[in-house]
């Protein structure tokens, strides 16, 4: 079945490219591709460190003061699951309008370049909230993780433009196993020079200000790594028509893609079964260092050897299971992922040790990585080649309309059972249910109704 055409729906304005007039593929060249892969590694410092494993535990051990003046964790853990369900909504809101302002204007890397600075500049505020300010510290990461999850629908976006058909998922692996790698290199900087020493570089331990520094490395970390992308990716501009135009009419194209996803309906059993199953990913992502220190006990400098291993794992994950990406397709890798995915967290939830735990981890880190990045080179294959920007938008509105979902569920189980375990098991609800869903789609009918006919599913 032929795509919808932009052209039927609002002729009224130019865009990037037409069905008649495909997107300009740039150069499938090394240096294209590393460029771009290396943004995976500037930004996953951000999640690694900030999002996942040193400042969520931090903001949830000591932001948050009680009465007495002390700590408050149980209300810490509130209201970083406030800001990351916030963070959701405001990502599943933006994400598809501004994808599709970029499409029609080709304007993404100007748009990833702008998210890409909001998010340095609001991670290097996050370094001055001190314990007792947990409001300004939250509203930081609120603005910064939004501009991060903006940011990379644009990167994404670049995907099927960079990489030929038959290496998509090899590229896509091959990004998510470098980031994994900056994570796991920040962390360690993180660890040698300002957790462990008796007397940290330029920092002291008074009011955790060592632990606030690393908000310091990772937005340095960030602005460095993030060069090449931006001096090597290109766009074709297009001449504005005006700010108006340009928004009545992605209104109504996105208001006519959302009556039209029909056409593209193994892309939508995708992006709903997506829905489910990333909210799980999110939850472990972002609860999971404060279940180490809540259910285990673990320090600072625990969390940090724990997500180290869980990076090594994952970028291992990624870079092996992006050959079986463009091997078995997008479809039974993910599928593969989440029996892995589900396994792990099953173990975690009744682990009665460290060691156990520890070992859950590591699985969990080598399913997560697969998961995102064929996650993210199947909806390429499923993209048409005049919407990438709109379909990546889409794509992070699934990832976080329902990503409150998680978090709400998380904390509800923990407190009617006075236990984070039960939280971490409902995890498992989400994967099964984005499992069941994603059997339902059909991969060789999703490529072809995107158009790209080029994009075939390797025979088995």
């Amino acid at each position: 079945m032929e795509p919808p055409r932009p052209s039927d729906q609002t002729p009224d304005l130019p865009r990037a490219a037409t069905p008649a007039n495909p997107s300009p593929r740039l150069p499938y060249a090394k240096k294209t591709v590393w460029a771009w892969a290396l943004y995976d590694f500037a930004n996953s410092a951000f999640t690694t460190l900030i999002v996942t494993f040193v400042y969520a535990t931090f903001f949830t051990k000591g932001m948050v003061l009680g009465a007495d003046g002390l700590p408050d964790e149980i209300a810490g853990s509130a209201l970083w699951s406030r800001g990351v369900g916030l963070t959701a909504l405001l990502v599943a809101v933006m994400s598809p309008f501004l994808g599709a302002i970029a499409d029609r204007t080709g304007t993404r890397k100007a748009f990833m370049l702008a998210t890409t600075a909001i998010c340095i500049a609001a991670t290097v505020g996050l370094f001055f909230p001190v314990p007792g300010q947990a409001m300004a510290a939250l509203a930081l990461f609120v603005v910064a993780n939004v501009a991060f999850e903006l940011a990379g629908v644009f990167y994404n976006a670049f995907l099927p433009d960079i990489a030929p058909p038959e290496a998509i998922g090899k590229i896509s692996g091959n990004g998510w196993a470098l980031g994994y790698v900056g994570g796991l290199l920040a962390l360690v900087l993180a660890l040698v020079l300002l957790v462990l020493p008796e007397t940290p570089m330029l920092f002291a331990k008074a009011g955790g200000a060592n632990i606030r520094a690393t908000t310091l490395l990772v937005a340095a970390w960030f602005a460095v790594f993030s060069i090449p992308a931006f001096t090597t990716l290109t766009d074709t501009r297009i001449p504005s028509p005006g700010v108006g135009a340009i928004l009545r009419a992605t209104g109504r194209e996105l208001a006519g893609t959302f009556r039209e996803m029909r056409r593209f309906r193994d892309a939508f059993r995708f992006l709903i079964a997506r829905l489910f199953y990333n909210d799980g990913l999110n939850t472990v992502f972002a609860f999971g260092g404060i279940y180490a220190a809540g259910t285990f006990g673990f320090s600072t400098t625990e969390i940090i050897y724990f997500g180290i291993a869980l990076n090594v794992a994952a970028g291992a994950g990624a870079f092996g299971f992006g050959f079986v990406d463009d091997t078995l397709g997008g479809k039974r890798t993910v599928l593969i992922s989440l029996v892995l995915l589900s396994a792990a967290t099953l173990l975690g939830v009744f682990a009665p040790s460290r060691a156990v735990f520890w070992v859950a981890g590591i699985f969990i880190g080598i399913a997560a990585g697969p998961n995102q990045a064929a996650s993210r080179s199947l909806i390429g294959r499923f993209t048409p080649p005049d919407k990438e920007n709109e379909f990546y938008g889409f794509f992070a509105l699934t990832g976080k309309a329902a990503a409150f979902a998680g978090p709400l569920l998380f904390g509800m189980l923990t407190t009617a059972f006075a236990s984070q375990r039960a939280g971490v098991a409902s995890v498992l609800i989400f994967f099964l249910i984005g499992g069941l869903l994603l059997l339902r789609v059909d991969e060789r009918q999703g490529i072809a109704a995107s158009g790209r006919p080029e994009a075939s599913l390797p025979e088995l």
